[in-house]
């Protein structure tokens, strides 16, 4: 298995490409954009369905033969507003201009021309609390199982307040075996307020043949190819994180540790 910690390239221009071969799994793919006014990037779909999540700043994009005009609002992650998107189907192009420095997410997974190209938010993405006490977690789900905008992609923004857990309590999702658990390969795309700050996940194995903790930092994707996978924000910084899920089939049905018994 690659290594899970990914740290990227730099901090201009293409600073993450996690493709399935890279990281050693069959489905999901990640790449990271960070422009500066008037830059450009332009790709082909493939064989694979896209979600284009506008981190943080404005771009213009085409897609799918179509002008979608200028996207973006936030110009802070760590606003919480929920994000504009655009979902762009396989077999297609896309590209995006940069009209402010942006930060632009390239979640990518098989798709199988079930959905056609699509603005995703701003409107009917909620920011939505979940769990209590320091479990308390806030959420923007964009393309999650009860949005049918995908072939295969589970797409969601996490925010988790400084001195909270979140991914918690831990949970796997690594078998094929529904509706009691369903496979999702996922990765995690980090960040962090203030940005020199740090945060804790953990990716470990009921038998113990995975156990990793990360350090992660600003811009730090981290793979889960199996096993449970918390995370925990130390006090003073908090957290934001973009989840990427997909597997064999679109359903996110998961298996909670067995030392989480009993915590809610």
């Amino acid at each position: 298995m690659a290594d899970l910690l990914r740290r990227p390239f730099g901090t201009h221009g293409a600073v993450h490409r996690i493709t399935p071969a890279d990281a050693g799994w069959r489905y999901v793919g990640f790449a990271l954009h960070r422009l500066r006014p008037g830059e450009r990037v332009a790709e082909a779909t493939g064989g694979r369905e896209v979600m284009l999540v506008m981190v943080e700043g404005r771009a213009a994009f085409r897609a799918a033969g179509r002008d979608w005009g200028v996207l973006g609002e936030r110009m802070d992650v760590f606003e919480r507003t929920p994000p504009h998107c655009l979902y762009v189907p396989n077999d297609q192009d896309w590209a995006a201009e940069a009209v402010t420095d942006c930060t632009i997410a390239v979640c990518s997974a098989p798709g199988h021309g079930g959905h056609p190209a699509r603005r995703i938010g701003p409107e009917g993405i909620t920011l939505t609390q979940r769990g209590e006490g320091t479990n308390t977690r806030w959420i923007n789900n964009i393309a999650m199982e009860a949005e049918d905008h995908c072939d295969s992609l589970l797409v969601t923004e996490v925010f988790t307040p400084a001195g909270h857990w979140s991914s918690y309590p831990s949970h796997r999702h690594d078998e094929d075996d529904f509706p009691r658990i369903t496979y999702l390969e996922e990765t995690y795309y980090h960040r962090l307020n203030p940005a020199d700050g740090w945060a804790v996940q953990r990716v470990y194995t009921d038998d113990g043949s995975l156990d990793e903790v990360m350090a992660v930092r600003d811009h730090d994707v981290v793979l889960v190819p199996r096993g449970h996978h918390p995370c925990g924000a130390p006090h003073g910084f908090g957290l934001y994180y973009l989840n990427v899920m997909a597997g064999p089939r679109r359903n996110w049905r998961f298996v909670a540790a067995p030392e989480m018994a009993g915590i809610g």
